[in-house]
This record gives structure tokens, C-alpha cells and sequence, in this order.
């Protein structure tokens, strides 16, 4: 999720595409928020790691 978002950001930033620079940065927030959470020992959805 985190490698996606970063790929995102890259293709928004080069051609200027707005919502790709979004989606990218909501997609590297919320994969990090997830890694975490399950580096700290948090069940996450039951999980108590992410992948």
C-alpha cells in the first residue's frame, strides 16, 4: 500500500494529475498508520500484523 501511494505521488507530481497526488497521499497515510500499529504489537482488523 505504502510502494502504491509513493508510485502515485510520483505520476501526480510528473503529469500534473491532482487526484492521483491525493489518492497517492491517502494510500502512504493510511499504510503507514497500518504499519504501525502492527509494529507496535496492535491487532489491527483482528491482525496482529499488517500483510
Amino acid at each position: 500500500m505504502i510502494i502504491l501511494g509513493v508510485i502515485l505521488l510520483i505520476v501526480g507530481f510528473v503529469t500534473g494529475l491532482s487526484i492521483l497526488w491525493t489518492i497517492g497521499l491517502i494510500l502512504v497515510l493510511v499504510g503507514l498508520v497500518l504499519w504501525v500499529l502492527g509494529a507496535v504489537g496492535h491487532a489491527v482488523g483482528g491482525r496482529r500484523h499488517y500483510w
